[in-house]
């Protein structure tokens, strides 16, 4: 009798240990989940401000640009006035882009804390199984 109850606890123990990993396993998804999110939503942060400096760069600098073209534009031909001017707001342009575009690739999308908390998990189920 000794040795049915003493099966009957190690069964309970597993199933026990089953369900603990059943829900450790529910609340690291949830972990990743969120996480994930905020990885994404300061990407999405930074994708938008290199629409905005492009926005910027392309409204904002219309009329400068139509002014400096009229007025270089009585020195040489209004042509090369027009080229000047757009090849320079071109290069400040990209310059606003490229910068943001840096600051996205800075972004790593890798959830450590699930990562992280994964590996304890995993050396918790370790020790529990001895």
């Amino acid at each position: 009798m000794a040795d049915a109850k003493e099966e009957r606890s190690i069964g309970e123990l597993f199933s026990r240990l089953a369900n603990d990993t059943t829900n450790l396993v529910r609340q690291e998804i949830r972990l990743a989940k969120v996480e994930l999110g905020q990885k994404a939503a300061k990407a999405g942060k930074h994708a938008g401000l290199v629409a905005v400096g492009g926005g910027v760069a392309y409204t904002g600098f219309m009329a400068i640009v139509a002014a400096i073209i009229l007025l270089l534009g009585e020195h040489i031909a209004l042509w090369a006035s027009a080229l000047a001017i757009g090849v320079a707001t071109l290069a400040l342009g990209v310059f606003l882009a490229r910068q943001q575009l840096g600051q996205l690739k800075q972004v790593d999308p890798t959830p450590k804390a699930t990562v992280e908390t994964l590996r304890e998990d995993k050396e918790w189920v370790k020790e529990q199984m001895r």
